[in-house]
């Protein structure tokens, strides 16, 4: 079991991380991180980074969205998750993120694994969209055998021949991976469906395979939101999952962190 911040992954209780895609604005983080800490939810997240497959789409406010995340995050007494695309960012965001997040296109990247892991800070590792069961706990290695073993797994669903959805979530891959490396995982049905209407169902059912916590995209005006509003849910959306999720884990011995 990993504790961060006095949360535990891993064990009976389980956590989730919540936040916009990207932070635009103090505004509206703090918006969000206010509605969210009602709900007791004790991490936040929002990208200041943004690796975009598109040039011209937002790619994130970068220093000047530091002291925001700081300051919000101070405010409401919420550790931050941010995600790391640089070797570069990682000394400038350590004081800023509790959590680094490494996703999707970095996963592969194996410098940026090996300096995250000369650190103590916990690592998110995020599934690459095509990567097997063995690249991505040989990922989570690179880290750990640097010496951090804070190391997370997240699900954030593969590519298929699917197109109507963004990604296939990967159900199986939150037993197997648990069984396979004993390092907790959370899945992240935002980016692993890509619609808003089916975070709740996946991010239920991750639950009830047994994954160790949520990271869910919410934003207070989706079809306003810079990156990704498509996947996120609204504050009041959000609080339903939560009600549901904590009768789906009530079955299997487990609570929501803040909900015992």
């Amino acid at each position: 079991m990993l504790e961060i911040c006095g949360v535990p992954f891993g064990g009976q209780s389980v956590p989730l991380i919540a936040g916009p895609c990207s932070v635009e604005s103090e505004e509206q983080l703090e918006q969000i991180a206010s509605d969210l800490h009602k709900l007791d939810v004790p991490f936040l997240r929002g990208g200041l980074y943004k690796l975009r497959t598109k040039p011209d789409s937002f790619q994130g406010l970068g220093e000047e969205g530091f002291s925001i995340a700081k300051k919000v995050s101070d405010k409401f007494h919420m550790p931050f998750t941010t995600e790391v695309t640089d070797i570069r960012q990682i000394e400038k965001l350590y004081e800023v993120a509790s959590i680094f997040q490494v996703g999707t296109r970095n996963m592969y990247n194996y410098d940026l694994l090996k300096e995250l892991g000369k650190s103590s800070k916990p690592v998110l590792l995020k599934r690459a969209f095509s990567a097997t069961y063995s690249e991505f706990l040989n990922a989570a290695e690179y880290i750990i055998s640097e010496g951090n073993e804070n190391v997370i797994l997240c699900e954030r669903g593969i590519r298929t021949f699917v197109q109507e959805t963004r990604n296939t979530f990967d159900i199986n891959a939150i037993p197997f991976l648990k069984q396979k490396s004993g390092l907790p995982i959370v899945a992240d049905p935002s980016h692993g469906t890509g619609l808003s209407s089916l975070v709740e169902p996946i991010a239920l059912a991750a639950l009830a395979a047994g994954a160790d916590g949520l990271l869910i995209e919410v934003h207070n005006k989706p079809e306003q939101a810079l990156s990704d509003g498509q996947q996120a849910l609204t504050p009041d959306e959000f609080k339903s999952l939560m009600e549901k999720a904590a009768l789906i884990l009530k079955a299997s011995g487990r609570t929501l962190h803040g909900r015992a």
